[in-house]
C-alpha cells in the first residue's frame, strides 16, 4: 500500500525539527525510502514540499541537504511570529465559533490544573495547541498555515528555557480567551503581543551539533507533528 506523500514530508520534517538530521546534512532518497517503509516517489515529492518550506535545499553535485538557517533568519521568523500572533488573536476575537471556544477553555483548564498539581511534563505541548487553536479561530486558513510553519522552524531552531512561573503563562492564556470570548478584538491582539514578547525573551538560538545518521532499517511513518 502506497503512503501518502504528506505523511512522509510530515515525518522527515519531525526529524528534522528534532535534530535527527544535522543542518546541512545530505539527504539521500534511498536511505530516506528504507528509513520509512517507502518508494523513493512519495520520498522526492516531499523533499520538494519541504524545500518550498525552507527545510531543505538542493545543491549542485550533493542533490538534497538540509538547510542551514543563520542566527539572523531566525530571529526575523521570531519576529514575524510576533506580528502575527496578536493578528490572529485578533480576528479570533472576531470569527471564533463556540467549539474554538470550548477548545481553548478546556486547554486553559487542563493546563492550570497540571501547574497546581507540578506535573508539568506535557505543559509545552499543550501550549502549542493552545496556539494552534487560537490560529484556527482566526478564521483565516492561510495565516494558520503561516503560524504552523513559523512554529515548526522556531522549534527547530532555538531551545526554548522552561517557564520558571508557568502558572503565570496559563493564567495570560485564560485572559487572552475571555478577551475573545468577549469579542474583544483591541484587547486580544494587547494581551497576546505581551504574552508572545515575554515567551520570545525565552528562546535561545539552537546551535549546530552532530546528527543521527540515517538508519537502514524501515520505520513507520510518524503522521503526528511534533509539539511546539
Amino acid at each position: 500500500m502506497r503512503i501518502p506523500a504528506h505523511s512522509v514530508c510530515t515525518a522527515i520534517r519531525d526529524d528534522i525539527v528534532s535534530g535527527v538530521y544535522e543542518r546541512g546534512g545530505r539527504l539521500t532518497e534511498d536511505l530516506l525510502a528504507r528509513r520509512y517503509g517507502v518508494s523513493r516517489v512519495p520520498v522526492r515529492e516531499a523533499l520538494r514540499t519541504l524545500e518550498a518550506e525552507g527545510f531543505v535545499v538542493t545543491r549542485r553535485h550533493a542533490g538534497a541537504c538540509v538547510a542551514e538557517p543563520t542566527e539572523e533568519e531566525a530571529a526575523d521568523l521570531l519576529e514575524i511570529r510576533l506580528l502575527l500572533e496578536p493578528l490572529a488573536a485578533a480576528r479570533a476575537a472576531q470569527r471564533r465559533t463556540e467549539a474554538h471556544l470550548k477548545v481553548l477553555r478546556g486547554l486553559v483548564r487542563l493546563g492550570q490544573e497540571r501547574c497546581r498539581s507540578g506535573r508539568g511534563e506535557d505543559l509545552a505541548s499543550l501550549g502549542g495547541w493552545f496556539h494552534e487553536t487560537l490560529a484556527q479561530a482566526s478564521g483565516s486558513a492561510g495565516l494558520g498555515t503561516l503560524l504552523t510553519q513559523l512554529r515548526h522552524k522556531i522549534a527547530w531552531m532555538y531551545v526554548v528555557r522552561p517557564s520558571a512561573a508557568p502558572a503565570e503563562s496559563w493564567a495570560e492564556h485564560a485572559a487572552i480567551v475571555d478577551a475573545v470570548a468577549r469579542g474583544d478584538a483591541e484587547r486580544s491582539r494587547t494581551l497576546t503581543a505581551a504574552h508572545a514578547e515575554r515567551v520570545a525573551a525565552a528562546h535561545q538560538w539552537r546551535p549546530v551539533r552532530p546528527g543521527i545518521p540515517v538508519r537502514d532499517s524501515q520505520h513507520a511513518v510518524n503522521t503526528v507533528s511534533l509539539p511546539n
